[in-house]
């Protein structure tokens, strides 16, 4: 992808986060990369005096399952449009009695269970083990926790979000098992955004809206999709306050975080035996260090 338009921040929209309305000065750009194309056309525009760029996770219409997003394309896209800043929205049930649906949690660790996805640019010739032992940007998601607990949202920060392959709910004796081993949220698409962000250098600032209690509470029904859906609008208008309320705050912010740098030490390949056409594929990641 060629694209002369430099956006340094990017809203990936979760489960009935398809668009933002209040957007203004829209373009919409479609894309290709080399992992293939985007869940959807990405939109760039201005929210609260900052040019963001807005993709849905799973395409407009809700046609991908969290199996089928593809992951790798979606981030290297916006990674190409200049972004150094990701804010991902996503549904989620909650595996703990004080979290309770319409509730916003910011993670700040992961447990990733999914088997089906492409996790990494680096590999078929090259390769790099980043840590991840800090998932997301402990800066920005500071200054998100804050943004909410400012404008009323309940909030809970930290946990650890298990990352489920789905698409299908949990069942009862699954839920159970990972209350006890005291995960606090339940979702399927976080996790590996999170790895890819990572590799990419860009600052990765979760928000999961709680829209259930997955299966595990005995005083509360079964997830369904209607229940779901129905907290999902709610959780919809409380991300974009947020994001507005944030991203004003982003702009006069001044970080103090290592996300741009978190490549620096995980190369294991020889420069010297990387193929020049793996290089050119992902100069956007490795053109600081190769």
């Amino acid at each position: 992808m060629t694209n002369k338009m430099s956006v340094k921040i990017a809203v990936i929209g979760g489960s009935g986060f398809y668009d933002i309305d209040s957007i203004s000065d829209i373009k919409v750009i479609s894309v290709n990369t080399p992992f293939g194309k985007p869940s959807d056309d990405i939109t760039t525009g201005i929210l609260s005096d900052q040019r963001i760029a807005f993709l849905p996770r799973h395409g407009k219409g809700h046609t991908l399952n969290p199996s089928e997003v593809n992951y790798r394309a979606n981030l290297f896209a916006l990674k190409e449009l200049g972004v150094e800043k990701i804010i991902s929205s996503t549904a989620v049930g909650s595996l703990k009695e004080e979290i309770k649906p319409t509730d916003l949690v910011i993670p700040d660790q992961y447990f990733d269970n999914t088997f089906k996805r492409q996790k990494t640019y680096f590999e078929k010739g090259i390769v790099a083990h980043v840590s991840m032992a800090n998932p997301v940007c402990p800066f920005y998601t500071e200054l998100a926790r804050k943004t909410a607990d400012e404008i009323g949202i309940k909030t809970h920060m930290g946990g650890t979000y298990f990352n489920m392959e789905g698409p299908q709910f949990s069942s009862r004796g699954e839920s159970e098992v990972y209350k006890k081993l005291d995960f606090s949220i339940i979702g399927m698409t976080q996790a590996t955004e999170a790895k890819l962000a990572k590799e990419l250098e860009i600052c990765f600032i979760p928000l999961a809206f709680v829209t259930d209690y997955d299966c595990w509470h005995p005083e509360h029904d079964s997830v369904s999709v209607d229940m779901v859906v129905s907290n999902l609008n709610k959780n919809r208008d409380n991300a974009l306050k947020l994001i507005k309320n944030l991203l004003l705050k982003i702009n006069n912010s001044k970080p103090s975080c290592n996300c741009n740098n978190s490549l620096q030490f995980s190369f294991v390949s020889d420069p010297k035996k990387v193929d020049d056409k793996i290089k050119e594929r992902l100069m956007p990641l490795i053109k600081k260090y190769i």
